[in-house]
This record gives C-alpha cells, sequence and structure tokens, in this order.
C-alpha cells in the first residue's frame, strides 16, 4: 500500500467514527500484512483528537495466524471511552447502527510500572514483574464497518482492533494469587444466557495475551505509561448487540454490570 491509500483509509475510518455513520465496507484496500495494518491504525490514532489510555487484545483465528504472523492483535482504547461502573447504574453502550457492535467479558490486566518504548518483554516472568492489578470489565467492540470480524485480522488491527470502548469494573480481590482465573463469567443479551466460561478460556492464558500487548506495543516504539489497561480477550466469546438490546456480564459474585446498547 501507498502512504497515500494508507492516510485515506485512516482519514475515512476516523471521518465515520466521529460522525457515528456505518461505510458499505472497508474503506479502500484491506492491507495484505499486519504491519500495514498497524500503519493505518497508528494514523487513525494520530488522527484522532484523544489520548491512549489501554489496549485491546483480540485473538486471530488459527487458519489465519501464518499469514497474520501473530496469533493475537492489538487495539487503542481512548480516554473518552473508558466508562467505570458503577454498582447500581446502567451502562449506555453507543453503538453506530448498521456497523459492528459486540459486548465481551474481559480480564484487564494493568501495567503497574512505566513500559519504555523498545523494551523487551518476552516471558511471561518478564510480564509478571509489569503487571499491577487486575480488574473485570466488558468491552465494547465496535466499527463503523459492517461485519469487520468477518473481514479479517487485518482490517480489524487496521481499525483500532475493532475496540469502541471499555466499561471497567472492580479490582479483583487478591490478584497476586492468580485466583482470578477460577472467575466464572457470564453474558445475557436480551435477557438470554449467551455464554459462560472462566478465564481459563482465554486461549494461551490472560498472563500471555497481557506480555503479547506490552511486546507488541513497546515494539512498535510506544512507551506504556504506568496505569494502561489491557482488556486481554473475551472470555465468554464474542456476542454481537445491536441498539435497543440490554445486556448482563457477571463475574461470580464480585462483578455484575448491566449495559443498555444505544445509537449512537
Amino acid at each position: 500500500m501507498t502512504q497515500h491509500d494508507t492516510t485515506k483509509t485512516a482519514e475515512l475510518l476516523v471521518r465515520a467514527r466521529a460522525s457515528r455513520r456505518a461505510l458499505t465496507g472497508f474503506p479502500g484496500e484491506i492491507p495484505p500484512t499486519v504491519d500495514e495494518a498497524y500503519t493505518i491504525q497508528d494514523e487513525v490514532i494520530a488522527l484522532t483528537d484523544d489520548t491512549v489510555v489501554g489496549w485491546k487484545v483480540g485473538l486471530i483465528a488459527p487458519a489465519l495466524r501464518e499469514r497474520a504472523g501473530a496469533e493475537r492483535l492489538v487495539g487503542p482504547v481512548f480516554a473518552t471511552n473508558l466508562w467505570p461502573a458503577q454498582p447500581g447504574v446502567v451502562i449506555p453502550l453507543p453503538a453506530i447502527v448498521g456497523g459492528t457492535s459486540c459486548v465481551e467479558a474481559e480480564i484487564v490486566m494493568t501495567v503497574g510500572v512505566d513500559v519504555p518504548a523498545g523494551t523487551a518483554v518476552q516471558t511471561l516472568d518478564d510480564a509478571r514483574q509489569l503487571l499491577g492489578g487486575v480488574h473485570v470489565a466488558v468491552e465494547l467492540a465496535g466499527s463503523p464497518v459492517p461485519q469487520i470480524n468477518g473481514l479479517g485480522p487485518m482490517a480489524v488491527a487496521s481499525d483500532l482492533g475493532n475496540n469502541a470502548g471499555l466499561v471497567l469494573g472492580p479490582q479483583v480481590p487478591e490478584w497476586r494469587s492468580g485466583a482470578w482465573e477460577q472467575l466464572e463469567a457470564s453474558t445475557w443479551i436480551a435477557g438470554e444466557l449467551v455464554g459462560r466460561a472462566d478465564a481459563t478460556s482465554i486461549a494461551g492464558g490472560a498472563l500471555e495475551a497481557f506480555r503479547f500487548a506490552l511486546a507488541t506495543v513497546s515494539g512498535r516504539g510506544r512507551d506504556i505509561p504506568a496505569g494502561t489497561h489491557i482488556a486481554t480477550g473475551a472470555v465468554t466469546g464474542i456476542h454481537d448487540v445491536v441498539p435497543g438490546q440490554h445486556a448482563r456480564i457477571r463475574f461470580g459474585e464480585i462483578f455484575q454490570v448491566d449495559l443498555d446498547v444505544v445509537e449512537a
């Protein structure tokens, strides 16, 4: 892809998100490599008047990993789209009509110390040393591109990793013990149970997803400040939602949040 193509695609993605209007498809050529996809993502970040406060990790389907050259991908979470969960308060989730909108129960790992660009995070022990807390959360996976997940990882990585927000729940008690791995998450959409699993359902483990995000973001020349939140992957699955629907996510006895999907 030429620089002109990259910039044009990024501008169209930013404009669609800002206007909250769905596109008819991916705006331009889907990049052939994940590096080119991240180049578009970098431009989208640069064109967005917001601060990155976290990153989401998405799993790439096994059949597509060789082409992508990775098992996972990352996308930024902006400050405007980080919403604290409050007991008894229904959170509105803004969905672009005609685009992609999904909810995902998440384990979020918070970075405990500043990680300068270029830091090597090669092992789980490396990652564990950088961990400053574990939270339960819900990701709003969203894009102005319809059915973006079906277009493959390069399309997803280009458009912020298909992230549209993160509802951050409480910190898991005694998180250093690893007890969060046994937390069972349940997801209901429109009153129907659509998924139930514990954190061990995250392929390779949440800590590996955390390590991958740190290595990828740092390796692409970005500093990662302490307090950055890393959403490590869908625990119960990726669940499509549309405006007008209600969702509920529960993690055992420590977290329940009700969400109303509204038109962005």
